[in-house]
């Protein structure tokens, strides 16, 4: 057994950070928030990745035979019911994040075949829209084939995209000093342009940067195989914090060298990386050589999260299914060993959140925003459950046997995790306030409004819903 423990810290903190990281977190809170983002990013690892991080090792630690993550631990320290909600939660965030991939990958195709970025300022919505379901279904009708292939080439392309956000850094940071590109945000040298206000627009964008630093608890069975998970393990996580927090604040230098934080354009979002390495290619005389490379791994890795994701969450959901809680017709599984009802109802919900944004929302830009701000409100859910467990496990640290505790009082243990689910519960519910102008387009903020407050509660009401019908199918 002790030969299986080959894991080291710096193994770990590798593993971790191409699981956590990438560049369109860089490029989406720089949107957001321009240059104060650098503060920002001290403020979240400090407050709040490493804490998160920390406590997710000590449920990995403690519950280590469990294959099923959150809803497992969850289902340890409570009940079935609870497992079941948690697994639901952990299945149902993934709808928003499907509706959005077609979106990323017609973007990478218009810059790979037009080198420009009207297709998002330009395309009409239905169009997009409608294109976006198309795209989708083939999808769903491939993973329901049980394609694997994709998934292999999502492994090449995740590492493709994550060697483009470190070469970012290193050519952002580089052209000033090596090419004839001049920084575009002044005062650059001063203090006072990363200091926030903590305002209540401020507060509104800190959604974005949950989002980007979640998911650590990917890592959690990667705890067991560490050598000495007690001193490893944390230096690991503590370690991958300094790494993200590194990349986080010379990406967002980097942004700040090629676009005025000052005057952020509208499509940063959709298009920042794109501009960036156009930019930066003709600065290094290569043309469009980058930007085609970043177009190309980004469309092979979207492609392969939105197989994986379609397919991945949802036999989460259905292998550890209890009938009490989940309609039986929901797990049954064909030929292929697919369950195939499953995929009907994920598609169901993709395509009405693919077609209802296009009814309220004008242009491209605004519902690729709208789509990617409420993938920051709705996939942070998922991390509360992490914290519950946490708060559940330091209520009963007599009752397991661990290899690694984060916080060995009770009390404190306890009030660490409330901290973080409060943190994350704030950042979800302010993130829903619409980041357009009232001003400008006061019906479609109303519309965004009401549609990220009435999606994540009936993602989760539908949960609830499930295990009625359940109950009136078995009786």
């Amino acid at each position: 057994m002790e030969n299986k423990k080959q894991l080291r810290w710096f193994n770990i903190a590798l593993v971790a950070f191409t699981t956590v990281w990438g560049l369109s977190n860089v490029v989406n809170n720089f949107a957001n928030q321009g240059m104060v983002v650098v503060v920002s990013w001290i403020l979240i690892m400090l407050l709040y990745f490493i804490p998160y991080t920390l406590m997710v090792g000590q449920l990995g630690a403690t519950f280590k035979t469990d294959g099923g993550g959150v809803s497992s631990w969850i289902k340890e320290l409570t009940n079935s019911k609870f497992a079941y909600l948690a697994a639901w939660t952990y299945w149902v965030v993934h709808v928003p994040y499907l509706a959005q991939k077609p979106q990323i990958i017609m973007v990478g195709f218009s810059w790979l075949f037009t080198g420009n970025g009207n297709f998002v300022n330009q395309a009409p919505v239905f169009l997009v829209q409608a294109l976006s379901l198309v795209i989708f279904l083939i999808f769903l009708w491939l993973a329901s084939r049980g394609l694997t292939t994709l998934s292999r080439i999502g492994s090449i392309a995740g590492v493709a995209m994550f060697s483009m956000s470190i070469l970012f850094i290193i050519l952002g940071i580089a052209a000033p000093f090596m090419t004839k590109m001049t920084i575009q945000t002044a005062h650059m040298n001063q203090l006072s342009t990363y200091m926030p206000k903590f305002d209540f627009n401020y507060f509104t964008t800190i959604s974005m940067l949950v989002f980007a630093v979640g998911g650590a608890e990917k890592i959690s069975p990667y705890v067991n195989q560490t050598k000495n998970p007690s001193k490893e393990f944390p230096k690991g996580m503590i370690t991958l914090a300094i790494m993200v927090a590194v990349s986080a604040i010379l990406g967002s230098f980097s942004m700040g060298i090629i676009f005025n934080a000052h005057h952020i354009p509208s499509d940063l979002m959709a298009n920042g990386a794109y501009y960036a390495f156009q930019l930066l290619g003709q600065y290094f005389h290569v043309g469009n050589f980058f930007m085609w490379l970043f177009a190309l791994a980004n469309i092979l890795a979207s492609a392969a999260a939105l197989a994986v994701s379609i397919d991945a969450p949802l036999q989460i959901l259905l292998n550890d299914a209890d009938s009490r809680y989940i309609p039986a017709k929901l797990s049954q599984k064909n030929q292929r060993n697919i369950p195939i009802y499953g995929y009907l109802l994920t598609g169901i919900l993709v395509s009405i959140l693919i077609i209802v944004p296009a009814l309220g929302i004008n242009g491209m830009n605004d519902l690729y925003k709208w789509l990617l701000n409420l993938n920051s409100i709705v996939m942070p859910l998922r991390y509360l459950w992490v914290f519950v467990a946490y708060m559940l496990l330091s209520r009963k640290l007599h009752k397991f046997q661990s290899d690694y505790l984060f916080i060995k009082n009770q009390t404190l243990g306890f009030i660490m995790g409330l901290w973080c689910f409060v943190f994350t519960a704030f950042a979800c519910i302010l993130g829903m306030v619409p980041k357009l102008s009232y001003a400008a387009n006061p019906t479609s903020w109303w519309f965004q409004l009401a549609l990220n407050i009435i999606t994540p509660f009936a993602l989760i009401a539908l949960g609830i819903i499930l295990p009625i019908i359940a109950r009136r199918t078995t009786e």
